[in-house]
């Protein structure tokens, strides 16, 4: 099995910045694809930004400019650096990955969620 732990979630004013890391551990043979979904309360989880092997990233336009997604392959880790944080970012952040694990089985693991809360 893999498991993903997430930190770095808070409160913050608006303007301000935050920055989420999550870390994959287990039988892992490969991660090919990182990224950060959120869900906001009343409304459906979405994707905000994801990364794969290689570096090619994707992100929603409501964060583009604004957030940052990048990896560490090494370390099987995945950060989002978020800058000028709205209150319409409010949500809870949860990590995904998906890739290979022992016995070149598939897996697609998500976090916990860690909340991420913006004052306006």
């Amino acid at each position: 099995q893999v498991q993903l732990v997430e930190s770095g979630g808070g409160l913050v004013q608006a303007g301000g910045s935050l920055r989420l890391s999550c870390a994959a551990s287990g039988s892992i043979v490969i991660i090919n694809t990182m990224g950060w979904y959120r869900q906001a309360p009343g409304k459906q989880r979405e994707l905000v930004a994801a990364i794969n092997q290689v570096g090619n990233t994707n992100y929603a336009d409501s964060v583009k400019g604004r957030f940052t997604i990048s990896r560490d392959n090494a370390r099987n880790t995945v950060y989002l650096q978020m800058n000028s944080l709205k209150p319409e970012d409010t949500a809870v952040y949860y990590c995904n990955a998906a890739g290979l694990r022992s016995g070149l089985l598939g897996f697609n693991s998500w976090g916990q969620g860690t909340q991420v809360t913006v004052s306006s």
